[in-house]
């Protein structure tokens, strides 16, 4: 069964940063391609970031790009994203997801002063 459980969300003020991790399991993680999505209040769902299984290639949504960090430990079954000079607007739940739109529970990032 496949089992995805994000950590790390909280309250931060604008400007600051957090480090999301997803732990994985039940599946080859290593092998597949490994995405974070968040849902801000009211909104559906957007694509935030992914990364490949070998971490050889990493892609950003414009709005994030420069400012968020997607990587890897395959070694642990670990996704992790590294969220720097956050915004209000990045305010969302933050799910991690495989190709095939499985996602965890989530973790709730709020900024706000």
């Amino acid at each position: 069964e496949v089992q995805l459980v994000e950590s790390g969300g909280g309250l931060v003020q604008p400007g600051g940063s957090l480090r999301l991790s997803c732990a994985a399991s039940g599946f080859t993680f290593s092998r597949v391609v490994m995405n974070w999505v968040r849902q801000a209040p009211g909104k559906g769902f957007e694509w935030v970031s992914s990364i490949t299984g070998s971490s050889r290639s990493t892609s950003y949504a414009d709005s994030v790009k420069g400012r968020f960090t997607i990587s890897r430990d395959n070694a642990k079954n670990t996704l992790y994203l590294q969220m720097n000079s956050l915004k209000p607007e990045d305010t969302a739940v933050y799910y991690c997801s495989t190709s095939d739109n499985t996602r965890g529970q989530g973790t709730q990032v709020t900024v706000s002063s």
